[in-house]
């Protein structure tokens, strides 16, 4: 009887930046591996600069590997380049032949390659068998570069922004890579269509999931009124439309409160509209908080509002993980179809979806949802079978696993 593990036994993982408090789907999937028995190291692109740090981030930290300091990075560079010089010259040409028209981003992913090979003697000792990202951007091409070195196979998980503004190799990524994953079907139609036709044979989907166990679902203790947002601050989250929502649902004379839990960008705008709509008193900005006042926020809602939009440089959100927490934790949620997000909710069984935008029908889901409490009720039980079948993480990172093994045997 063979002693191989039934998968496989070690995993490097790179990402943008480890700690990030926008990507704790990204902790959990890589928790969930260590619980099964896989060692993980984390090649983190960028240096710490969260100023908030979640628990379940921290306790992965003495995994992670930061960009060397200054003075050390060179020597780490030189020693790649003689071990590699072939395979190093390569992976620069194909960066300048397929990114020549972008100089910044060609430019960025020279500096991602050298960046990428700093921790090569330690991932060396390490020997992975599979080397994964996170993104399918910077990440995924120090990934890919990474596993030539070290004569591994490669794979990546694509989302959202790394589909839909920044296409950096893509093609070959998709077409190359031993697993190339996403995380809806709407991502594969979307890049079969417009990078290439081999999309829909070579990519898998795995979405991105949430701790059931720490989000029992409970509809007790509700406040009446409560709207709560959670996420980034950014347009394609489109708190804009729904700063407009709400100035729609004072003018009708309904009381509300809303709560929107984030930072970003976009924030000096949401004041200014918040200002204009004299909705200083109902709407709060909360800034980013931590997880458990986040979930604490859930569990107050009476109703959960994430109105994604597609921005105009085209980005749009994958299928978000605040949507997918609200509803787990019994929050009757309303949202937009763009995306990947109607393969999450069913309008009127799972939850309400309004067309993005438009922030007349948001008002007006908004008021259905604190009108009709049997309605309330039926969303939410429903939506939390919807997140136990298809969007629990643990099953989701244990299906990623099962995946792995199969791209390491087939090396």
């Amino acid at each position: 009887m063979s002693d191989k593990p039934p998968h496989p036994a070690r995993i490097v993982y790179v990402v943008s930046l480890f700690p990030c408090w926008s990507e704790t789907f990204i902790v959990r999937e890589i928790a969930t591996l260590i619980e099964s028995g896989v060692d993980v190291v984390i090649v983190s692109l960028k240096p710490p600069s969260e100023t908030m740090v979640q628990p379940e981030a921290a306790a992965l930290l003495p995994r992670v590997l930061h960009p060397l300091p200054a003075a050390r990075a060179p020597r780490a560079w030189l020693r790649a380049l003689a071990a590699h010089p072939l395979a190093l010259a390569r992976a620069g040409a194909t960066v300048v032949r397929r990114l020549w028209r972008q100089p910044r981003v060609m430019f960025k992913s020279l500096a991602t390659l050298a960046r990428g090979v700093e921790h090569l003697d330690r991932l060396r000792a390490f020997d992975a068998d599979f080397v994964h990202a996170h993104w399918g951007t910077y990440p995924s091409t120090a990934a890919w570069l990474l596993a030539d070195l070290l004569g591994k196979p490669f794979g990546f998980t694509c989302h959202a922004h790394d589909i839909f503004v920044d296409d950096q190799l893509l093609k070959e990524k998709i077409e190359g890579a031993a697993l190339p994953v996403t995380i809806s079907r709407y991502n594969i139609d979307w890049l079969a269509a417009r990078v290439t036709s081999r999309a829909r044979e070579r990519l898998r989907v795995v979405h991105c999931g949430v701790d059931l166990g720490a989000l029992p679902w409970r509809r007790e203790g509700r406040e009446a009124g409560l709207i709560v947002a959670v996420g980034r601050l950014d347009p394609i989250k489109g708190f804009d439309v729904l700063i407009e929502a709400l100035a729609l649902l004072q003018r009708s004379g309904r009381a509300f409160r809303c709560r929107i839990i984030g930072e970003g960008p976009q924030r000096a705008g949401l004041e200014a509209a918040i200002a204009r709509h004299q909705l200083g008193d109902r709407v709060e900005l909360a800034g980013a908080r931590p997880q458990a006042d986040v979930r604490a926020a859930l569990y107050a809602a009476q109703v959960f509002a994430l109105p994604s939009v597609v921005a105009a440089d085209g980005n749009r959100d994958g299928i978000p993980v605040a949507l997918m927490e609200a509803m787990a934790a019994g929050a009757p949620s309303v949202s937009t179809t763009v995306s990947g997000i109607p393969e999450l909710i069913e309008h009127g069984q799972s939850g309400l979806l309004v067309a993005a935008g438009d922030a007349r029908a948001l008002a007006d889901a908004l008021a259905r949802v604190l009108d009709d409490h049997a309605l309330a009720d039926t969303l939410a039980s429903t939506a939390r079978a919807r997140i136990e079948r298809d969007f629990d993480a643990s099953r989701e990172a244990h299906k990623l696993l099962a995946l792995f093994g199969g791209a390491v045997d087939a090396a």
